[in-house]
């Protein structure tokens, strides 16, 4: 048996939402403030059956206007419809574990392998609500005062239902059960509405109780205070920790006598003992696996009164730093010399080991009571560990515990977090990704996507995609939006673009990820999936079309692009003679200028996703519309692709339209008295005799560097950082991309772009943009 599915009704930013659960480990992510802890916290309050525990701020916030839109006077006797919340859950049953769930069977002919248990916090008599609101509100009305007599509104409590429920919402609601059927679920129309079958709270088994007699649900909270050497702190060492765990598990081992042998004899016999006791556990926090030879194992020291055991000052934790021989006793520290993060994955993994015991443990004769499915919620495990730390928990989780015993109980394993690190170490079947609604407001909400449905739909992308997560930092999952660059100078150099030139989208969480032109397409699928906001800065790379190759073949790519990538890569050109560069027939696939006659494009993105065309003119004649997908009803994401774009540039009285195929090229055309000055020649892009140029050849010498082997991209970037005048423009199309990306990420609050309008320096504005994308 185990946990399959949570289904979730109007419960804060759930207000219809789905959870699937894996057999062994799940693992929830999504953006800050996207439901992550509500769906932890409704498990919470549903399952332990503690209705005094919700609030009216636990209805999602479009059940606020229905509570409001009671009337204080009316006609009574009319029916009356509250809000209610609710949590389905299904679990999945075999044939052999049938005997434990007929409670729930929802007949006597049923057929299946799932079955649902519905638990709705809803109002006890609606009715009487209602009534019991009125004579409330009539009664406070008599109090009220405005602002005619002195000055002031003044609103008694009840102002509205809500109000009224802020405090009475225990009195006036309850928790009831009801049996779900799948298969009537699954049939259900508007025609004919399905009532699933509630069951009798006063009856024998009470749904409470049939609930809690099959799945036992633990937290362990990220906020674990773990002694750091600060006094005045809350602490709590490892020590203490063990000493609760040895408490727990000396009582099942009365038959034990070496504790009071210890006691009577010795300190060293006692640390024996303490070493037998924790020797299974010790044993089992090995296979956490904390990297590195010379990290030491665990030992318990004894430090003897009799009024307790392993108190606060009878036993302590030491680490081993060589083991004890016959002629020298082990070299030990105190648990204190270690390092906080050690100390935080062996304290977890007690704490795991403590309540896989205490669920799997049972007196005599009650053997029945034990719940077959063991619910663990592990609260970011990230906390005070490094990333080979975090990687070494979750790979060896299912190894401290396994999902499924020889008795046929279950453990599973749901973890919620914000790192990287562990969903590089899982993959994508585990994640359940929670994804905020565009909507503010009232009307926010999150929905959940279950990320092995895309494994298991995506499978020529899915490898490329994991592969890429495991090299690079792909922070994709918790982003409130993604911008898909180029490459290595284009990652560097945006941030500071956005400060400079998109203050608002400082304050969000940006994921920029380094995709190359050739492969930000195989995203795609991903992007849809997730519906995430995505902006596309990419390059046009034009290149000479191949000889006798018509428009239509051409555009047809057929893999004509991606080999032009890579011709076009291979083709290396420096500031030598360019006359002589002219006479040459060019070669098919080689780069050139944008303003090329026929030119083609080697960027794949722009031939196979946005906007589905090769050939230059084409593309640059393409509108924004062209250029930018939105979602649909079937799902999907806004993402929208921006590249170079014809640009009109001056340079002393010489004006002329540019176009430029890459990223250095419309910085230095729409920068050119910025980049020939003197003091910025770390960009690469200054000449000594720029002020004798015309313009067209000032143009066709950045074309010709640019493309060459000779420029190194990289310094290009890093010296715009370095650079302390903040003269310069953001180029056209990255401008463009970031004031559309703007209008589709939640920035929630105005005043951020208010506040953001004065003037910055431009290290400033670097700084912080790097904040946002970190």
């Amino acid at each position: 048996m185990h946990v399959h599915s949570l289904a979730f009704k109007n419960f804060r930013r759930l207000k219809d939402a789905r959870i699937d659960f894996a057999n062994d480990l799940t693992i929830f992510v999504g953006a800050n403030n996207s439901g992550k802890t509500s769906a932890t916290h409704a498990i919470e309050l549903f399952l332990s059956g503690g209705k005094d525990k919700f609030t009216v701020h636990d209805f999602c916030a479009n059940c606020w206007a229905d509570f409001e839109s009671f009337p204080a006077e009316g006609v009574a006797g009319a029916k009356v419809e509250f809000p209610a919340i609710s949590l389905d859950v299904w679990i999945s049953v075999d044939s052999d574990n049938l005997y434990r769930v007929v409670e729930l069977l929802p007949r006597a002919a049923w057929e299946g392998s799932l079955v649902g248990l519905r638990i709705e916090f809803a109002a006890k008599d609606p009715a009487q609500t209602l009534a019991n609101f009125r004579a409330k509100a009539a009664e406070a009305a008599k109090f009220a005062t405005t602002k005619e007599k002195d000055g002031q509104d003044y609103k008694p409590w009840p102002r509205n239902m809500r109000d009224y429920l802020s405090r009475e919402l225990k009195n006036e609601y309850g928790l009831r059960y009801f049996i779900l059927d799948e298969a009537q679920l699954k049939a259900e129309t508007t025609d004919a509405a399905y009532t699933p079958k509630e069951i009798i709270g006063d009856s024998e088994r009470s749904g409470h109780t049939v609930i809690n007699s099959l799945i036992k649900v633990d937290f362990l909270s990220a906020q674990r205070h773990l002694s750091d050497g600060n006094a005045q702190a809350r602490t709590e060492d490892l020590s203490r920790r063990l000493s609760r765990f040895y408490t727990r598990n000396q009582k099942q081992r009365e038959d034990d006598h070496n504790a009071l042998r210890a006691l009577a004899l010795s300190e060293d016999q006692l640390t024996k003992h303490f070493a037998d006791v924790f020797s299974d556990t010790f044993n089992s926090l090995r296979k956490l696996g904390y990297p590195g030879l010379a990290n030491p194992s665990l030992e318990i020291r004894a430090a003897l009164k009799l009024e307790r055991l392993m108190g606060d000052q009878q036993a302590k934790v030491h680490y081993l730093l060589e083991e004890a021989t016959s002629e020298a006793e082990a070299l030990a520290l105190p648990d204190s010399y270690n390092g906080l993060g050690f100390k935080n994955l062996i304290y977890m993994g007690v704490e795991l080991l403590d309540l896989h015991s205490t669920w799997a443990t049972t007196e005599e004769g009650e053997e029945d009571k034990r719940q077959p499915i063991h619910l663990i919620f592990i609260e970011e495990p990230e906390a005070h560990m490094h990333a080979q730390l975090q990687q070494a928990f979750v790979r060896k989780l299912t190894e401290l515990i396994p999902p499924t015993g020889d008795d046929g109980y279950s453990t599973q394993f749901v973890i919620t977090t914000h790192s990287p690190h562990i969903l590089y170490e899982r993959g994508f079947q585990p994640i359940r990704y929670f994804r905020r609604s565009p909507e503010t407001g009232a009307k926010q909400s999150s929905a959940v996507f279950n990320l092995s449905v895309f494994y298991d739909q995506n499978e020529p992308d899915r490898d490329f995609l994991q592969r890429y997560m495991k090299l690079m930092h792909c922070d994709l999952f918790f982003a409130d939006a993604a911008i898909l660059v180029e490459g290595n100078v284009e990652r560097l150099v945006l941030p500071l673009m956005i400060a400079q030139g998109a203050k608002k989208l400082s304050a969000t969480y940006l994921s920029i990820l380094e995709v190359g032109g050739a492969f930000a397409f195989r995203f795609r699928k991903l992007i849809e999936f997730l519906g995430l906001p995505t902006l596309i800065v990419t390059d046009l790379d034009s290149v000479h079309p191949a000889p006798q190759k018509g428009e239509e073949e051409a555009a047809a790519g057929d893999g004509e692009a991606a080999e032009a990538l890579e011709d076009a890569e291979e083709e290396d050109d420096d500031d030598g003679d360019q006359d002589a560069e002219r006479d040459k027939k060019p070669k098919p696939r080689s780069k050139c200028p944008a303003g090329t006659p026929g030119a083609i494009t080697a960027n794949q993105t722009l031939v196979q996703w946005l906007p589905g065309k090769s050939l230059i003119d084409d593309l640059l004649a393409t509108p924004v519309g062209g250029r930018v997908q939105a979602p649909t009803a079937d799902g999907g994401a806004h993402v929208m692709v921006t590249y170079q774009c014809p640009v009109n540039a001056t340079w002393g009285s010489d004006s002329l339209e540019l176009k430029s195929r890459t990223l250095e090229e419309a910085f230095a055309y729409e920068n050119l008295v910025w980049c020939q000055k003197k003091e910025n020649h770390e960009v690469g892009l200054r000449w000594a005799k720029a002020s004798t140029m015309s313009l067209e050849e000032l143009a066709a010498k950045i074309h010709k560097r640019v493309k060459g082997d000779s420029f190194k991209k990289t310094n290009f970037a890093l010296g715009l950082l370095a650079s302390s005048d903040a003269g310069w423009v953001v180029p056209t199309y990255i401008q463009e991309g970031l004031d559309w990306l703007a209008t589709h990420v939640a920035i929630g609050d105005d005043t951020v772009e208010n506040a953001t309008a004065n003037k910055e320096s431009a290290p400033d504005k670097a700084s912080g943009a790097v904040e946002a994308t970190k």
